[in-house]
C-alpha cells in the first residue's frame, strides 16, 4: 500500500507519496523513476517520501513551499524525529540512491553524496500535516508495471523524436540540392555562357547540303 498526499502550495499541485512500510520502501527504491525525489530524516528512522518531478524539471526547480512540504510530512512520520526540533531531512534523487545485498529491508545509500541535499525543520508544522492529511489516499499500485509502461513510452517517445530528426535532415539535403541546381541552372544561363547559333561566314546554319 501507498500513501498519496497532494501538495497545493503551488500550481498546478504536486503529488507526495511514500510506503506504509520497509517492505513497501523497498519496492520504491527497486521500482522508482528518475523523475523521482526522495526524502528521508537524516540519521534518524523515518519514512520515505517521494516527490516525483514533472518532464523537463531538475531537482533545484523545487519550490521552496513544496520542499517544506515533503520535510514536514518525512519528520511527522518518524517515531524518533516527530519528536525532536531542529531536525535535517536530507533528499536526492532516486538514481543516486544505492542499495546493496547486505543491507537490511527499506534501507539504502548514496552513490554520491556530494548529491544529497538537506533541509532543516526547526519544528513540526500541524497547519502543513492536517492540510495534507485531508487530501491523503490510499492505492496498490504495480510499482513493477509502473515503471516498464514509463520506459516502454519514454523510448516510442525517442524513437518518435529519432524518426523526426532524421526527416527533418532528409528536409534540409532536399533544400540544400535544389539550391544547388538552382544555382548551377542561373550560372549556365548568364549571358556570357551562352553562344550565338551562327557561322562566322554569314551562311545560315539551317542550309544543308
Amino acid at each position: 500500500m501507498v500513501y498519496y498526499f497532494t501538495s497545493n502550495v503551488v500550481s498546478p499541485p504536486v503529488t507526495l507519496f511514500m510506503g506504509i512500510d520497509k517492505h513497501e520502501n523497498e519496492e520504491l527504491i527497486r521500482w522508482g523513476w528518475p523523475e523521482d525525489v526522495w526524502f528521508h530524516v537524516d540519521k534518524v528512522s523515518s519514512a520515505h517520501v517521494y516527490l516525483r518531478l514533472h518532464p523537463g524539471q531538475t531537482i533545484d526547480d523545487i519550490p521552496t513551499a513544496v520542499l517544506e512540504d515533503a520535510a514536514q510530512l518525512v519528520k511527522a512520520n518518524s517515531i524518533t524525529g516527530n519528536k525532536m526540533n531542529d531536525i535535517d531531512v536530507v533528499y536526492t534523487v532516486w538514481s543516486n540512491l544505492k542499495k546493496t545485498d547486505g543491507m537490511d529491508v527499506g534501507q539504502v545509500g548514496f552513490h554520491k553524496d556530494k548529491e544529497v541535499r538537506k533541509i532543516r525543520v526547526a519544528k513540526r508544522c500541524n497547519d502543513i500535516i492536517n492540510r495534507l492529511n485531508k487530501t491523503k489516499k490510499e492505492e496498490h499500485p504495480d510499482f513493477r508495471a509502473e515503471r516498464e509502461q514509463r520506459d516502454r513510452l519514454e523510448r516510442e517517445d525517442k524513437k518518435r523524436l529519432l524518426r523526426q530528426q532524421k526527416e527533418k535532415e532528409k528536409e534540409e539535403e532536399r533544400r540544400k540540392k535544389e539550391e544547388a541546381e538552382l544555382r548551377s541552372y542561373s550560372t549556365l544561363m548568364k549571358l556570357e555562357n551562352m553562344t550565338v547559333n551562327t557561322a562566322g561566314d554569314g551562311n545560315d546554319s539551317d542550309d544543308f547540303m
